[in-house]
């Protein structure tokens, strides 16, 4: 079995029968450091909606491997045997049961806190069907890719679909920081790790794919083909959804990423001409000239990218305080791009440019994309207030506005806001024919 001192998931099994049962001794997934420990317990990625599937999802593992337990209790043999994936005689429903059932409470609770961790975000950002569907479909081909790559004793255990579900966190959320505990010798501590690299480097390549390496010639408990094609199948899974627009993209997706980083070396290559150089210096005075420096009677025409002209203009409107020629600016830019989020600084100030001349949906979608541009921002929950009102006073949308006060609302210290955040709940709620509960 895995365990966390590797810092990933707890393994998928392998269970090699003796005598009918189950053997609980096991050698550790990946490569193991006694003094080394890395746990993720809490990302920074916005969980906007209630993940109610994955709160599901951890009770049903949790409620079946105690009814294992239970039901496996002084019998000669495992019961649950048949609901394992069975290389010698696999069976259809197989491939859906194994991954609800756990050798122990170690392999259980490592992969909870996994699931926890990487599946509320995902659920949001995916909503409840799709998400259902997807981490089957990850278990599901975890478990064939266990099989096809020679998998040859009986697997159980839910990390397959669990590494489905944390390379899908790694293309929606890439630059988001996962917070971990860390025991690196004698030094004890947390520290925040983009997801990038604690999923695509530590996670992957070093816990399976080089651990199942160098440890190919000894025996061990974990089913690393289950674990690689669990990742696989969610990534690519994941970036399909994106690239097609079954899932909402955003600045901040790997997709998205991935095209910055092409628009950067495109960049990049034109700026190796002396020609287009001498423009972007000096503008159309600048003389177009060889290799060698000497001038040419021809003008070089240099692409210029519009996204890019348009959010400059917002900015020197903003700056030079000419509020109408911004607004109208970011009304174009926003047209060609209803995602684009500018500085941190001009998103915020723009968004109240809009609320200040009355223009409430505008201004709604401009504090929105500011929140999600900029999820750790100082003033994030003063934002939520400003939604939740938005969207109960004047843009009539009382789920969202119940939403966005009920995130804030824990986390105001100002008493007013406070107070304001309580008042205009009671109006939500009233309008959507509830009522508030009380509070002890």
């Amino acid at each position: 079995m895995d365990t966390l001192a590797a810092g990933h998931l707890e393994s998928t099994h392998r269970v090699q029968p003796r005598s009918g049962r189950r053997i609980d001794g096991r050698t550790g997934g990946g490569i193991e450091h006694p003094m080394f420990l890395l746990i993720p317990y809490r990302t920074d990625a916005p969980v906007r909606q209630t993940p109610r599937v994955n709160y599901a999802l951890l009770a049903a593992n949790v409620a079946l491997f105690f009814a294992h337990a239970i039901v496996a209790r002084g019998q000669p043999s495992d019961p649950m045997r048949a609901y394992m994936l069975l290389p010698s005689e696999p069976m259809p429903w197989q491939f859906v049961t194994y991954m609800f059932l756990h050798g122990d409470i170690m392999h259980l609770l490592g992969n909870m806190l996994f699931l926890w961790v990487f599946g509320n975000a995902v659920n949001s950002k995916m909503g409840d069907l799709a998400y259902a569907l997807f981490y089957l479909f990850a278990g599901v081909a975890a478990g064939i890719g266990f099989l096809v790559t020679g998998g040859d004793r009986p697997c159980l255990g839910a990390s397959g679909a669990i590494a489905g579900v944390t390379t899908a966190y790694l293309v929606l959320f890439p630059h988001v920081d996962v917070s971990v505990f860390y025991w690196l010798f004698f030094i004890i501590g947390r520290a925040a790790i983009r997801s990038l690299w604690l999923i695509g480097l530590k996670m992957v390549l070093w816990d399976n794919l080089l651990a199942m390496r160098w440890q190919s010639s000894g025996m061990t408990n974990v089913a690393y083909e289950a674990h690689i094609a669990g990742y696989l199948v969610g990534f690519l899974m994941t970036l399909l959804l994106l690239r097609v627009g079954a899932l909402p993209r955003d600045h901040f997706d790997l997709l998205a990423i991935i095209r910055r980083a092409r628009q950067r070396r495109d960049f990049a290559a034109m700026m190796s001409d002396p020609n287009a150089r001498a423009q972007s210096m000096y503008g159309r005075v600048a003389r177009p000239v060889d290799d060698q420096g000497r001038p040419l009677e021809a003008p070089v025409a240099r692409p210029i990218d519009p996204l890019e002209q348009k959010r400059d203009a917002v900015v020197a409107a903003l700056a030079s305080n000419d509020i109408d020629a911004a607004i109208a600016r970011y009304a174009e830019l926003t047209a060609d791009d209803p995602q684009h989020v500018l500085p941190q600084k001009y998103q915020i100030e723009i968004a109240n440019h809009l609320m200040a001349r009355q223009r409430y949906p505008q201004a709604a979608a401009a504090y929105e994309r500011y929140i999600a541009g900029y999820p750790r921002a100082l003033d994030l929950h003063q934002v939520q207030l400003i939604l939740g009102i938005l969207y109960a006073r004047h843009v009539p949308q009382f789920e969202r506005a119940r939403t966005f006060l009920n995130e804030c609302a824990p986390h105001l210290t100002n008493a007013a806001q406070k107070a304001q955040a309580a008042q205009w709940l009671d109006v939500v709620t009233q309008a959507l024919g509830g009522a508030r509960p009380s509070e002890a």
